[in-house]
């Protein structure tokens, strides 16, 4: 008997139940104070909570137990970090149950796509399965951290402006978190809130910086914590550091708009073959597939992989201009 007759249906049967509970974390509210003190602080907790506030649906025990184990394995802390800083409402047990369906997913579409070499194929859709929850986390994080840069410089005035008119930090911090859109909004709401549970201002601040890695944070922030230890002119410095802030913003914007070509053409240059490739393997299967059924085919396709990976690498550090 064929494996595939076994294997296939058992695999579609996992990955399906796996991806619905996902799914259905992701979409239904969540709102556990735990949760959200992990949001705040980026850290992960050693025991997962049991309570629940009022309208909440129950967790299923599957994933509190689950949080619970992966508490103290140390990629937790990791990923927890990355899920914050991607502003994604997930525990660690939800994101590695998700993973799991789609890898999953990918080694069933995989097989079936290479039907010749189904092992192959599997083995490839879960290594793709594996890399694209990561590549999603990247890639949120980056958009992030792009509009959080954008809105510093603004940020910065308003909180120097609000100083000078006799609030308080954290009054003007709180004016931030009410007036100025996401994701600047939820960040500095993040930051009120830890405070409002008694945290420094200090530790708050620097919690902030472990989820946003940005440089022009990190200096509005150095000159916070000076400030509060030195005294001086708080409102005068903030404007200083919005003034550079905004002049690198707008240089970086004028590199971006500069070198939008050369990158667009490293995307093209990278998709091109493999997207070619692809709809040659849905047109024509019999011919496509004697590309790896041959060595020197498989060959071919290793030296042709290598040189797009060098050359997206090569074209990204040309249009990577350090401001």
């Amino acid at each position: 008997m064929d494996p595939m007759v076994l294997v296939l249906p058992l695999l579609a049967g996992g990955s399906i139940l796996t991806l619905f509970l996902g799914l259905s974390r992701v979409i239904r509210s969540r709102s556990r104070v735990i949760t959200r003190l992990g949001d705040v602080t980026a850290a992960v907790s050693e025991e997962a909570p049991k309570k629940r506030e009022e309208g909440d649906r129950p967790i299923p025990e599957v994933v509190v137990s689950l949080d619970r184990a992966l508490a103290r394995q140390s990629f937790a802390k990791r990923v927890a970090t990355d899920l914050a800083r991607a502003n994604l409402k997930l525990t660690v047990a939800e994101f590695v149950l998700l993973t799991l369906g789609i890898i999953a997913a990918g080694a069933i579409m995989g097989a079936f796509l290479v039907r010749q070499l189904w092992i192959i194929g599997a083995v490839a859709g879960a290594v793709l399965g594996f890399i694209a929850p990561r590549i999603y986390l990247r890639v949120t994080q980056g958009r992030r951290l792009n509009a959080f840069n954008d809105q510093l410089g603004d940020t910065i005035t308003l909180l120097a402006n609000s100083l000078r008119s006799g609030y308080s930090l954290l009054q003007s911090m709180e004016m931030v978190a009410r007036e100025l859109p996401p994701p600047m909004s939820e960040e500095f709401g993040r930051v009120t809130r830890e405070i409002g549970l008694g945290v420094s201002n200090q530790e708050a601040l620097n919690n902030l910086l472990r989820r946003i890695t940005s440089d022009d944070l990190d200096m509005m922030i150095t000159a916070i914590n000076i400030h509060h230890e030195v005294g001086g002119n708080l409102s005068e410095i903030l404007d200083t550091i919005g003034h550079t802030i905004r002049e690198r913003v707008r240089i970086k914007g004028e590199i971006r708009t500069l070198t939008s070509m050369a990158r667009y053409s490293g995307y093209i240059v990278t998709i091109l073959p493999v997207a070619v490739a692809g709809l040659l393997f849905v047109m024509s299967n019999e011919y496509m597939s004697k590309l790896w059924q041959d060595p020197c085919g498989l060959q071919m396709i290793g030296i042709a992989a290598v040189g797009m990976f060098l050359g997206w690498i090569v074209i990204r550090r040309i249009v990577n201009i350090e401001v």
